[in-house]
């Protein structure tokens, strides 16, 4: 079932996967007007949404039917392609409908579904995003689109609620933008945690020592977010350690195409693939913390 009502320009928007990031981004675009329906797997987590004014659907198909623009933000790229090929959302789709999808897939992926929907007279636009829970609640999320520049400037109205878009490129750049952001947070993420513990090894305070550094030129939102994470030894996702390795393969799967040799990203790799392989894929990406400490035997790693 779609919802009869209008958004504020006349379209209608199907998001599909509301989860932790894609729930607080349907509800923006439901606080900026749009018209929105909802689909989930598990229908538990689109169900709230309809006290913000949202129509939940059944099924994929359902929930795209009549829609203008449909907004996939989904686990994987088997996610994706089950969703809109396997589960029949893209032939319930009108011939000029936009696809944006926002989840985190390899380029190829996406040029791969842009060219098939194309194929049935459905545009396309990748668009990843940046930023976690914290940036989808405020709509401050760093948007990387990629795909035909008019289309994603008729888009603006979309996006604005959600955060700032840039085209970065055609088909695919987007993503390929965000395996970049990525290779960037999980580095960090690493450097900040090592320094965490060579402070509190000499008997320094990485409380203090973090504050002793911000504006200088270490400061980043990984050293103000995930450093007080560390800090305060709060380990809940907003971004998952599954979903950074998950990203991170397909940075390197990406490099090994290009003939490109990244030895940082290589090393935050492996420590990140043993981090999941340990349990520990649910856990914050901040949480390669405990990785490390385990590894060095320090008593904070231990459980």
């Amino acid at each position: 079932m779609t919802s009869s009502r209008e958004g504020h320009d006349g379209r209608r928007i199907a998001f599909l996967g509301t989860g932790l990031m894609g729930a607080p981004m349907a509800r923006r675009l439901l606080g900026a007007g749009f018209a929105v329906t909802v689909w989930n797997r598990d229908s538990g987590k689109a169900e709230p949404l309809a006290g913000d004014g949202a129509i939940c659907a059944k099924t994929p198909a359902d929930a795209v039917s009549g829609a203008d623009v449909v907004i996939t933000m989904l686990t994987n790229a088997e996610a994706v392609e089950d969703v809109l090929f396997d589960r029949g959302a893209a032939n319930a789709m009108a011939l000029g409908t936009t696809v944006i999808d926002m989840s985190s897939i390899a380029p190829h992926f996406a040029r791969d579904h842009s060219t098939r929907l194309a194929d049935r007279g459905i545009q396309h636009v990748d668009a990843p995003v940046s930023g976690g829970v914290v940036g989808a609640q405020a709509g401050t999320l760093a948007i990387m689109a990629g795909g035909d520049n008019g289309v994603i400037d008729g888009l603006q109205d979309v996006f604005a609620p959600m955060g700032r878009v840039t085209r970065v490129g055609p088909s695919g750049a987007g993503q390929l933008a965000k395996l970049a952001n990525q290779q960037i947070v999980a580095v960090t993420i690493g450097a900040v945690a090592e320094a965490m513990m060579l402070i509190e090894a000499g008997g320094g305070s990485p409380a203090a020592f973090r504050d002793a550094i911000r504006g200088g030129f270490a400061e980043s939102r990984i050293l103000e977010l995930h450093g007080k994470r560390m800090v305060e030894r709060q380990f809940t996702p907003g971004g998952s350690s599954s979903n950074q390795l998950k990203d991170l393969n397909a940075a390197m799967e990406t490099a090994k195409t290009l003939s490109l040799t990244l030895p940082l990203t290589s090393a935050v790799h492996a420590e990140f693939s043993e981090f999941v392989a340990n349990g520990n894929g649910e856990k914050d990406h901040s949480g390669l913390l405990l990785h490390l400490e385990e590894k060095n035997a320090r008593p904070g790693g231990k459980k």
